[in-house]
């Protein structure tokens, strides 16, 4: 099940697009959907505050650690900062979101390797044609 916007350009996909596209797929109502992806996200926030780890099968881990302190550089004067220690989310994907990034991958290098084949014709822009 592929959600609206995936793919167009890098766009990023919202919650009101996977609720109707779960909607359609299913025919039940958007609303309905909506409470039930919203309690979805509620519980996996609520449980990462509670036990610092959702773990959803063949999808991926979530996991709250904590980042060290650091000193860091302003960009903008060039002046170093501390930067104080910090919980951060963490997301590991699982072996089967692994497997499929890496298809989709490959079908992209594919594709590339496809595209290149068919402009290697006459063009020699890669080649020199300048008098030594």
């Amino acid at each position: 099940m592929a959600f609206v916007g995936i793919g167009e350009g890098g766009s990023q996909v919202t919650k009101k697009e996977i609720v109707k596209t779960i909607s359609d797929k299913t025919g039940l109502t958007q609303l309905d959907i909506k409470k039930v992806v919203q309690l979805t996200f509620d519980g996996i926030v609520e449980t990462l505050l509670e036990e610092g780890r959702v773990e959803l099968r063949d999808f991926g881990v979530f996991q709250v650690k904590k980042r060290k302190a650091r000193k860091a550089r302003n960009p903008r004067t060039g002046h170093q900062v501390d930067v104080p220690e910090k919980l951060v989310v963490t997301f590991k994907p699982g072996k089967l979101m692994e497997a499929k990034v890496q298809e989709l991958e490959n079908s992209l290098a594919a594709l590339a390797g496809q595209s290149n084949f068919a402009s290697d014709g006459d063009d020699n822009e890669d080649e020199d044609d300048s008098p030594n």
